[in-house]
């Protein structure tokens, strides 16, 4: 679609695609798009109203409680938990704080994805259809199928490990086990958007329990715990707290959170209405997001409490954790010796999902065998659960970018057999080198990040544009804020990849350059009107200075 604004939102001609008409942007009033749009879902429902004068009301929330928890899935993916693990293996308790904000950074964003589907009856991608020109629209797309396809092989290989663990089965066998297992999951969704929701809830309550349980055997210190919420962190810490931006915040939960919301069928011709989905689906958001922060943070705090040696932590090349020694002797040689606060001897290493169930056994000792199977069944429902967005997340995004209807089956088959080839081949390369997997996992959580702005970025530009949500435009303080959070992605984009070729050749950094100068140009696109009308009420302020 050519646009007068280059890739900016083109109001007109959204609206003469899209509604039925558009209230001028001038009244004091706006209203928002009205668009007749199928819902998503074939069995959406019409959502009950709260009689005037409730505050809120349980029952209603049940009704709307659902699309929160397959959104919170994406904060308990595989890359997720071994991020966690890592975190506090390498970084001890300094990290809490971060996961925290990153939790809530990424609640911010859902919140505006629920309120754009809601208010204005298209999901983030088909909003991104009808206001970009088709080149930059399809750019994006390509962007948020190659984080999808990331995230997809995360939790595959997740997966294999945890089935390896439980029954013994090589990587490779667990990873094309996983590949087509996916499958048999996606049928549950044929019974129906509550049946689903109800097995995800499920797998979520799973996961609680098993990583609870290895937390209560042994549990840490309270003050250190509480110590992890001072905003601190040392210098052997840096970059696992900018790698924990991407491996918590998936730019394709977002699209996804914006199609799922559109279940519940809300009457948009009554602000009232509107207004109530909005605030049950934040409540719904929030609930479900505040579950996994504390899944995640038991994770973390379980694998701090056991491996994170301060000496590990600073050695060169590091940080590392103190890996129990299967024989429980002092390493020896020239890798660095190590006790964990439990007194058991070590070595100076990394540690991810594959030893993380190992090291557990050493460190419970008699709850260890227990622990190991916990963890492991903890992933695998990570893996699973996580799989199952990402294939709703792939299918919404298609149909909304390319207005092409496809078969969730044959979504799945599509994502899986582009994930599962460099799965198979890394599950292979993993029993050569049992820290591949981790390097691996690392670069794929830097892709996520990378690829985060091409879906905070549109939210943000539609959600702040008053043609477009009407009188639920984004309030100026909480623009502000947005536009610091997009600003912070961007900055640690730039230092991670910095941080990667900081001791390359030369031409890796003229690489680098080259791929940041169109990194950012296509940012500057896709911001373009945003610019712009920061850029009048700028003027119009100085303006309204100087006259006084």
């Amino acid at each position: 679609m050519a646009t007068g604004q280059g890739d900016g939102t083109n109001t007109a001609s959204f609206g003469m695609r899209m509604s039925s008409g558009l209230v001028n942007a001038a009244q004091d009033e706006e209203e928002p798009r009205r668009l007749e749009l199928p819902p998503e879902t074939a069995d959406a429902e019409m959502m009950p109203k709260d009689p005037e004068g409730t505050c809120f009301s349980c029952k209603t929330f049940v009704a709307y409680a659902g699309p929160g928890w397959l959104m919170s899935l994406a904060y308990l993916d595989p890359g997720n938990l071994e991020s966690d693990l890592q975190s506090g293996a390498y970084t001890g308790y300094n990290l809490i704080w971060v996961l925290f904000l990153c939790t809530g950074a990424g609640l911010i964003l859902q919140v505006l994805a629920a309120r754009l589907g809601t208010v204005t009856g298209l999901n983030l991608a088909q909003n991104c259809r009808a206001g970009y020109s088709r080149k930059t629209s399809l750019t994006i797309w390509v962007m948020t199928e190659l984080a999808i396809i990331g995230s997809d092989m995360q939790e595959v290989v997740g997966s294999a490990i945890a089935l390896k663990t439980l029954f013994g089965w090589p990587l490779w066998v667990g990873t094309l086990f996983t590949g087509c297992d996916t499958f048999t999951f996606m049928a549950i969704h044929y019974f129906g958007k509550r049946v689903l929701e109800l097995f995800i809830f499920t797998l979520v309550m799973l996961m609680m329990v098993c990583f609870f349980t290895n937390f209560a055997f042994m549990p840490p210190p309270f003050s250190d715990l509480i110590s992890g919420f001072a905003f601190s962190c040392p210098d052997y810490a840096a970059l696992q707290l900018v790698g924990t931006v991407g491996a918590v915040i998936m730019p394709h939960n977002i699209y996804l959170h914006s199609a799922l919301v559109q279940s519940r069928v809300v009457n948009r011709e009554d602000r009232t209405h509107i207004r109530q989905a909005n605030k049950y689906n934040l409540a719904d958001a929030s609930f479900a997001l505040f579950i996994s922060f504390f899944v995640n943070a038991a994770l973390l705090a379980s694998f701090a409490n056991g491996f994170f040696v301060k000496d590990c932590a600073v050695r060169a090349g590091g940080p590392f954790a103190c890996v129990p020694s299967p024989s429980g002797d002092a390493c020896s040689g020239n890798v660095c010796d190590c006790t964990t606060a439990e007194g058991i001897k070590g070595t100076c290493g990394e540690i991810g999902l594959d030893q993380g169930g190992e090291s557990l056994v050493l460190l419970l000792k008699n709850n260890g065998r227990l622990g190991e199977q916990l963890f492991a069944l903890g992933v695998l429902a990570a893996g699973q659960a996580s799989t199952m967005t990402g294939t709703f997340a792939g299918q919404y995004v298609m149909e909304g970018f390319l207005d092409l209807k496809v078969p969730i089956w044959l979504r799945t088959l599509f994502t899986r057999t582009i994930a599962l080839g460099p799965a198979v081949v890394i599950a292979f390369l993993t029993s050569e080198n049992a820290n591949l997997n981790n390097t691996v996992s690392q670069w794929l959580n830097i892709l996520q990040s990378v690829q985060l702005p091409f879906a905070l970025l549109p939210v943000l530009h539609f959600t702040s544009d008053p043609t477009i949500v009407g009188a639920f435009v984004l309030k100026k303080r909480w623009q502000v804020i947005c536009w610091l959070l997009a600003l912070t992605v961007i900055s640690v984009n730039i230092y991670l990849v910095i941080d990667k070729v900081k001791d390359a050749p030369a031409w890796a950094w003229i690489l680098a350059c080259a791929f940041f100068l169109a990194y950012l140009s296509f940012i500057f696109v896709i911001i373009r009107s945003d610019l712009k009308r920061f850029g009048r009420a700028l003027r119009s302020l100085c303006a309204g200075s100087g006259s006084r």
